[in-house]
């Protein structure tokens, strides 16, 4: 299934995107709640009740007739990680990392996946960073690898939109990775059962239809289930919390000169079987 958070003249609420249209899962079940991580929280029950939504439902809605919003519009955590691509090491230059490079962005930069991204007045060192995302579906602590799938909702596509100076002012990156607008998650979230194997899928970024970024997610160094058994063993993971997982080689800072966004651009991420986002490149007002 392909779970979305959308909002038209009606309000805000959840759906299964099945082509070019939304089932309105307020109108189809409800009795199940319309908030994501609610949703997510009433467990495999509201899951099983949302699929035979997709059974001849007249509850819908066209996808052009909605805007999509962040899946998880609002979630307790939003996690991320550096430094987590063989290519995108090379490119660096810098060692492997022995252990995970986690850090934190802040969840008020979460944004939708066709929303703008805001040039900010402190910085012109704005880059792109094209990742896979996962969206956790149960509350868990200490999750054994061989059972990280059973934690794990649906996996996403994810912009680690990055201001480079602010970011290397300090170890945990969150100020450079936190400016408001430089979140955008979606389109929807679609989950396990749609996807083989989420550690090999082909990721790419365009700007301006340039093609920037092209890898696959078995370049990852530490791979979806390694990241939940890491966080997990520190803190307790919770229903509609976001882990971005890393991005490949081609980031704007990795070119010479560097290739960093400018009012205008367009930028489009896409992971394979996931579907993609795409984000204009708009001043902050």
């Amino acid at each position: 299934m392909r779970l979305a958070t959308f909002t038209d003249r009606a309000g805000t609420r959840i759906g299964l995107v099945v082509g070019d249209e939304i089932v309105d899962l307020k109108h189809a079940r409800p009795e199940l709640p319309t908030d994501m991580i609610a949703f997510l929280t009433a467990g495999p029950e509201a899951l099983a009740a949302a699929r035979t939504a997709l059974n001849g439902s007249s509850a819908r809605l066209k996808l052009k007739d909605v805007r999509l919003d962040a899946p998880v519009p609002k979630p307790s955590k939003f996690l991320a990680i550096g430094l987590n691509y063989a290519d995108h090491v090379a490119e660096s230059g810098l060692a492997r990392p022995a252990h995970p490079l986690f850090f934190n962005k802040q969840v008020t930069c979460v944004t939708g996946p066709f929303d703008p991204i805001l040039i900010p007045r402190d910085s012109e060192q704005v880059d792109y960073e094209g990742e896979m995302g996962f969206v956790i579906g149960r509350r868990c602590r200490r999750v054994p690898r061989e059972r990280a799938h059973e934690v794990i909702a649906g996996y996403c596509v994810i912009d680690d939109v990055s201001i480079r100076d602010w970011q290397f002012r300090a170890q945990t990156f969150t100020l450079g990775k936190s400016f408001d607008g430089h979140g955008p998650v979606g389109p929807w979230i679609v989950t396990p059962d749609e996807l083989s194997d989420p550690n090999k899928l082909r990721i790419r970024t365009w700007v301006n239809g340039e093609l920037r970024q092209d890898s696959s997610t078995d370049q990852l160094i530490y791979d979806c289930f390694d990241q939940v058994a890491a966080l997990s063993q520190a803190f307790t993971l919770e229903p509609g919390d976001i882990v971005s997982t890393g991005t490949p080689s081609g980031v704007g800072m990795g070119f010479k000169p560097p290739k960093y966004l400018k009012v205008g651009d367009v930028v489009k991420i896409e992971v394979e079987g996931i579907g993609a986002i795409e984000n204009r490149v708009e001043p902050e007002p």
